[in-house]
């Protein structure tokens, strides 16, 4: 595994860790700044596409003051760097908890693809993009091979 992929897969995490632990400074933090012409953006899933950085953390903030839990597990990661880019997907397996003195929990699978830039601060989140997974289609799959 190369250096870069590393450090790639290491943002990655922390950008999960910060949606986890409603952290919107480290949220911040990973998240690249826009350029002149062009703006980061993310696309919730459901949602339609965000672009620019006050309105991708924006969302994020909306996002976690309305979460009052939640928690990833990662699986199937898949890194490929190209120059300054890198490219990362996942499935993100997601238990998320009702509201506030609900004892519910709910289950979820979404892909995500995660656009990570090499800027002179290390590699940071240029693009998310989130997409759901409906239910049954692992079985739909299974049986179509």
């Amino acid at each position: 595994m190369s250096v870069d992929t590393t450090a790639v897969e290491t943002v990655n995490q922390a950008f999960y860790t910060a949606i986890e632990n409603a952290d919107l400074d480290r949220m911040t933090e990973i998240w690249a700044e826009d350029l002149d012409s062009e703006q980061v953006s993310c696309v919730h899933p459901g949602w339609p596409i965000i672009n620019g950085r006050q309105e991708v953390l924006r969302s994020w903030a909306l996002i976690m003051a309305n979460t009052p839990y939640i928690q990833f597990v990662l699986t199937d990661i898949r890194v490929m760097v190209l120059g300054d880019v890198a490219i990362l997907t996942c499935e993100e397996n997601i238990l998320t908890a009702g509201d506030e003195g609900d004892s519910s929990f709910a289950a979820g699978k979404v892909v995500a693809s995660n656009t990570f830039v090499r800027t002179s601060g290390g590699w940071r989140l240029w693009l998310h993009h989130g997409s759901p997974v409906l239910q049954g289609d692992d079985d739909e799959e299974e049986e179509a091979a």
